[in-house]
């Protein structure tokens, strides 16, 4: 079973053909998708699209795009509602992003911490958005550590040194089309990790992988991408596929294989 576990399928960029693309996705042999919220409506979507589909399920976030200003409390009350709504499996997508030079740092770090403290309250793991910020991130990170605090480096873009540091704090990396990339550090990561610390997603309609770079990303993609891993690793894309849907299932607390 080939498993997206971040894929925005609920965007306006599939609202006419939505429907054709879950055939296709099936067909490719995609048994598992999870479809994050970056604020209160998407994650409103999310679970929508979650409940109609069986194996569809929701994240509900706040991403630090949707933090330019504090965030008003209300927000996170309603958040923490929909956390509780069934086929939600996690928090996310959350985090930091200094990418575009308009971003509020102050207002960032503290929709993160909160989201972190949501995350603790309904005892589900993180799914983590960090884009140009990752000393920022990995200290929020280890000052609102505890024992339960877990997750997964959503479109991870970090080096060895990263990844290693990330996986020591209890988070899995996931591996968008970015690694089919000429540029990419990912096949450097991949080879120095365990296959049980790597996940796999499309972030659709974004980064679509070679040869479909520039289109539309689609979930059926997502086997290019763990064909990819299983390549860089030398290993069959059976015993790839097999691992990284165990680690899914393990991470969001699924019902078995």
């Amino acid at each position: 079973m080939l498993v997206d576990i971040h894929c925005h399928l609920s965007f306006p960029e599939f609202d006419q053909d939505r429907n054709e693309v879950i055939t296709r996705l099936s067909a490719e042999g995609v048994g598992l998708l999870i479809d994050p919220g970056v604020d209160v409506a998407t994650s409103k979507k999310s679970i929508a699209l979650a409940r109609e589909v069986d194996f569809i399920y929701a994240n509900v976030g706040l991403h630090p795009h949707e933090a330019t200003n504090p965030v008003e409390e209300s927000v996170f009350e309603e958040l923490l509602t929909l956390a509780r709504c069934p086929k939600v499996v996690a928090i996310g997508e959350i985090g930091l992003d200094y990418h575009y030079p308009d971003y509020n740092r102050t207002a960032q770090h503290e929709a993160f911490r909160e989201m972190l403290k949501l995350a603790r309250s309904v005892d589900m793991p993180v799914v983590i958005h960090c884009r140009d910020a990752w000393e920022d991130m990995l200290h929020i990170l280890s000052e609102e550590s505890h024992s339960a605090l877990h997750g997964v480096m959503h479109c991870f873009s970090g080096d060895r040194v990263i990844a290693d540091r990330c996986i020591r704090m209890g988070f899995k990396l996931s591996i968008p089309g970015t690694v089919t990339y000429k540029r990419s550090l990912l096949p450097d990561v991949i080879r120095g990790v365990s296959l049980d610390d790597l996940l796999t997603e499309t972030d659709a309609p974004y980064l679509a992988p070679v040869p479909w770079r520039g289109k539309r990303n689609e979930p059926a993609y997502v086997g290019t991408v763990t064909k990819t891993i299983a390549d860089i690793r030398g290993i069959s894309l059976e015993r790839a596929t097999e691992g990284i849907a165990r680690n899914a299932f393990e991470l969001f607390r699924l019902p078995t294989l």
